[in-house]
């Protein structure tokens, strides 16, 4: 009953700001969400001092999630399967190339550059954190969010051809930022010096091919099924269970559960499938129920990420810290897309100014949050979740209303 309890009231929160959103507020939805899920976190927070029922009933409620679990091993697999079911597959495919660099190098680079900052520029302001735990967070905040960005960009007026590229990075690059940031957690817990190069490699490998190679499978036994029968209703299902079957199996072999979904859903999802194994109707009942779950998801999600305000302690210099991050993670991000920029821009013909528009369009979201939450206390969790949450917030409600100006100005 109590999880039954949680979700409706999630469900009911959900319903109620995105109302209120769409009625009043009238922001991108996952901008909307999160800024009156915060704005109504933080008016408990002021009732309390009268009357703390309301501020006891939404802690019981967080602290009855398990926020990384919830996120990483449930919602992200349906969410990315979602987005890359409606992913212009054919732009893709004619950028794969540098999204491949952006989501592979991009996100080491950018790890190692934000680490490195992070360790210099914390000791600054007086905090002494060891390299690797500066390395976890480099690579906790490196990947863009793929919910946030999907969600955001379709309002902004990027172009096409640069759409693709922020879209296909980021679908791909949560999921090697996972397993970087896995890779560099079980360096930390087992001891700079038991953990081998080979180690590194082979878990690197292991999740990062092997995620990729299940999800080719998987989307080839979807659509072996699809295309063998004509039933719409049973046809969704298989698409359901493809999700949840490649989910589980994932987790079992110790693959990248990420990198298999998006790759399953580009399958399922790319014309020439969708051409020969659905019919008009199918692929129509198809989109509209994965819209459908994407778009619940979403609501839910951006109202956890506001509810997760009570799970932070509140310190000046943790917020200093979080503020000084902001720009800091933007040139580092700016600086890991310069060379795919300048390697690909003139054989694929790149619109102007792609790494400033990559930069700030490249949104961090709750995937940052749901790693940072996985940390231990040792790894200086309660510093690190802070500047996270005040990375995510600055990105969503900040870049996020603003990329749209900014594609606009430098496209004129």
């Amino acid at each position: 009953m109590d999880y039954f309890f949680i979700t409706t009231v999630l469900v009911v929160l959900a319903a109620l700001f995105g109302y209120l959103n769409v009625r009043f507020l009238k922001l991108p939805n996952s901008i909307g969400l999160m800024v009156i899920t915060i704005f109504f976190t933080l008016s408990v927070f002021a009732l309390s001092y009268f009357d703390s029922t309301l501020l006891d009933a939404e802690k019981y409620i967080i602290n009855q999630i398990d926020f990384k679990t919830v996120l990483l091993d449930i919602m992200l697999s349906f969410l990315l399967f979602a987005g890359a079911l409606h992913t212009n597959f054919e732009q893709l495919k004619i950028q794969r190339w540098p999204v491949f660099v952006f989501a592979t190098l991009g996100v080491l680079v950018s790890t190692f550059l934000v680490g490195t900052a992070m360790f210099y520029g914390l000791q600054l302001i007086g905090f002494e954190i060891k390299f690797i735990y500066c390395l976890l967070f480099g690579a906790l905040i490196s990947p863009t969010d793929p919910i946030a960005v999907l969600g955001i960009l379709k309002k902004a007026g990027v172009p096409k051809k640069l759409e693709t590229k922020i879209v296909g990075e980021s679908l791909f690059n949560d999921g090697v930022g996972v397993v970087v940031f896995l890779t560099i957690f079980q360096i930390a817990v087992m001891g700079e010096g038991n953990v081998t190069p080979l180690d590194i490699i082979g878990l690197f490998g292991k999740e990062v091919i092997g995620g990729i190679v299940l999800g080719l499978i998987l989307g080839w036994i979807t659509y072996r099924l699809m295309k063998s029968i004509d039933d719409y209703d049973i046809e969704v299902i298989i698409t359901l269970a493809t999700v949840m079957a490649g989910t589980v199996i994932a987790h079992k072999l110790h693959l990248s559960a990420p990198l298999a979904m998006v790759t399953a859903g580009l399958i399922v999802g790319n014309d020439t499938v969708r051409e020969s194994a659905m019919s008009k109707i199918t692929e129509s009942y198809v989109d509209k129920f994965w819209e459908l779950i994407d778009i619940l998801l979403n609501t839910i999600l951006f109202v956890l990420i506001g509810m997760e305000l009570l799970v932070l302690t509140f310190e000046m210099e943790y917020l200093i810290a979080g503020l000084i991050s902001i720009p800091t993670i933007l040139v580092c991000r700016y600086l890991s897309l310069l060379i795919p920029v300048n390697l690909f821009k003139k054989k694929l013909d790149f619109v102007p100014n792609t790494n400033l528009i990559m930069t700030w369009g490249g949104l961090r979201g709750g995937i940052s949050i749901a790693l940072a939450l996985g940390l231990t206390q040792e790894m200086h969790r309660d510093l690190f979740l802070v500047i996270t949450y005040v990375v995510v917030v600055f990105s969503i409600v900040i870049q996020g209303l603003t990329v749209g100006k900014l594609v606009k100005k430098l496209q004129r």
